[in-house]
């Protein structure tokens, strides 16, 4: 029984990426929908409404954290990597861990007021759909704890070997 369980832990991981981008691409048809209502009730019947550009800026709100927590994959982020691809795996491994501890240390630092924050915007609602701003800022809870998660995960990866630039190694026998 113990094959079995990698295979459904890779099942489980691949549904819960299918289901993340789902969630994305729902939220762009939101956006989307709500944009050419917005064109439409504006230009063709003459009404303009505010409430399609609040409910656009609010999806894209979350489709920016929420993508960015649960998405978007490390080969997809955006870096400048000019000095990181021209040294050698060991260099690497040791700036990976550097700013990875950074990040965990500044969000680590910046959870316990973001969230006062966030519960603090109860009293607020947004000003057409009476959305409650602790609802809608809640996802940047949720993505600040997930890039802990990720940057943890990836400091414990480093250290166990793995070379980014080469995905297809599992650990290097030396550190």
């Amino acid at each position: 029984m113990t094959g079995a369980t990698p295979r459904m832990s890779n099942k489980t991981l691949s549904f819960l990426s299918r289901l993340a981008d789902g969630v994305a691409a729902s939220l762009l048809v939101v956006i989307f929908g709500a944009f050419i209502l917005q064109i439409a009730l504006r230009y063709v019947f003459n009404w303009p409404v505010g409430w399609t550009s609040e409910l656009s800026v609010s999806a894209w709100l979350w489709l920016v954290l929420f993508g960015s927590a649960f998405a978007l994959r490390e080969a997809e982020e955006i870096r400048i990597d000019f000095i990181y691809a021209n040294v050698g795996w060991r260099v690497r491994r040791a700036m990976g861990v550097v700013g990875s501890l950074c990040i965990l240390v500044l969000l680590g630092l910046s959870l316990p007021a973001s969230y006062d924050y966030v519960s603090f915007m109860k009293v607020e609602k947004t000003s057409y759909l009476k959305i409650r701003f602790d609802w809608l800022y809640a996802i940047y809870i949720v993505f600040v704890v997930a890039v802990i998660a990720r940057h943890l995960i990836g400091v414990v990866r480093l250290l166990r070997g793995h070379d980014p630039l080469r995905p297809d190694t599992q650990a290097h026998s030396a550190l």
